[in-house]
């Protein structure tokens, strides 16, 4: 952790010497971009800065405590108890901000909720999902808006890609990655059976543009016509669909939800990026045995994580062994004692691995 912490402080530095640099105060955009990293980065990296100094006086005051004249080393025992209090706190405050890995606090994400097995009742669960984090969103004043969806006949989504901004959101979201399974009556069932379908999520830290270098030449382009809208009543005539594909990763992103192909090319872009962040976010992390593996926040997308049983008002999360008989409560979007409880699991696990200080 200690390494990490290092690491975005010397990134936070870093971006405090380039917002001085007079090619970057030339560049709007690009001294936005930075700017917005270094906020994002500015509540962790000053209390670690301040954990740094208050070790390095900690040292200090101990020789001190070890001082022949009497006097001065009651003084120092005093001072020395302060700052050992002192390194404990920030020290605590920095696991609770450091909680579900080095993303945790990031203040935007690309929320991707797509049906699996199911048929018409996945789609339709997929949008229940896409609401309770809307009205979640609603609750804890986030920024919540559709990037693209593929909307079903019976009102449901294939799948649907969501911007979320707002503080603390991704630290949160991030639990939700994984496989959701429902089990409940179809309103498509006429003779009242149960039946169990699914969703996946993935949720994905957005980074700054300063984070993915992607230029023009690094993906192709493709412009094609599409259908918009549930059944496809808006026949998009213009070729203003944009499938972009990643040279070097293989990867496709799809964008036909504007009319206009210059907004799907930038919303295209804009998840794009994502995508490529987390992508080599996980090829990191597999060179890499951290803590982070072993939180319940890791985001392994093959996981089924929650069941959501609609005739019991039962939702499980099966990481942690939850179960809540408040499933209307949750699915109407509120979502945050199973979140608090994640967090919390999370917190204790990081702590007892981290062991002392001293």
């Amino acid at each position: 952790m200690r390494e990490m912490l290092d690491e975005k402080l010397d990134r936070f530095e870093h971006l405090e010497s380039q917002m001085s640099d007079p090619d970057v105060l030339s560049d709007s955009s690009k001294m936005a971009a930075i700017a917005r990293e270094h906020g994002s980065l500015a509540k962790l990296a000053t209390k670690y800065r301040r954990f740094k100094i208050v070790l390095s006086e900690i040292e200090e005051v101990r020789e001190l405590a070890e001082s022949g004249d009497a006097e001065e080393r009651e003084m120092a025992q005093e001072e020395l108890q302060s700052l050992l209090a002192e390194r404990e706190t920030i020290w605590n405050e920095l696991l609770d901000m450091t909680i579900g890995g080095e993303d945790a606090n990031r203040g935007r994400c690309v929320l991707e909720i797509r049906a699996g097995t199911g048929g018409d009742e996945a789609a339709l669960f997929a949008r229940n999902l896409y609401e309770m984090y809307k009205r979640h969103a609603e609750v804890k004043g986030w920024k919540y808006k559709a990037l693209e969806s593929n909307p079903t006949e019976l009102g449901g989504f294939k799948e649907v890609m969501v911007s979320v901004e707002g503080e603390g959101c991704f630290r949160e979201l991030q639990y939700e990655s994984g496989g959701h399974r429902v089990q409940r009556v179809p309103e498509t069932e006429a003779k009242g059976r149960i039946h169990t379908s699914a969703a996946t999520v993935a949720v994905l830290p957005e980074p700054e543009d300063v984070e993915i270098d992607l230029k023009p030449d690094d993906y192709e382009v493709e412009r094609y016509a599409a259908s918009s809208g549930p059944g496809g009543q808006h026949v998009n005539k213009t070729s203003s669909a944009i499938r972009l594909i990643h040279k070097d990763t293989g990867l496709v992103v799809k964008c036909f939800e504007e009319r206009s192909q210059h907004k799907n090319l930038a919303k295209a872009i804009r998840i794009l990026k994502s995508r490529l962040y987390d992508y080599f976010q996980q090829q990191e992390d597999k060179q890499r045995a951290d803590t982070r593996k072993s939180l319940v926040g890791s985001g392994d997308r093959s996981q089924r994580i929650r069941t959501y049983n609609f005739p019991e008002n039962r939702v499980t999360d099966h990481r942690i062994n939850l179960t809540l008989y408040k499933l209307d409560q949750v699915i109407a979007g509120n979502l945050q004692p199973v979140t608090d409880a994640l967090i919390d699991h999370d917190r204790q696990t990081l702590r007892s691995s981290m062991g002392s200080l001293d």
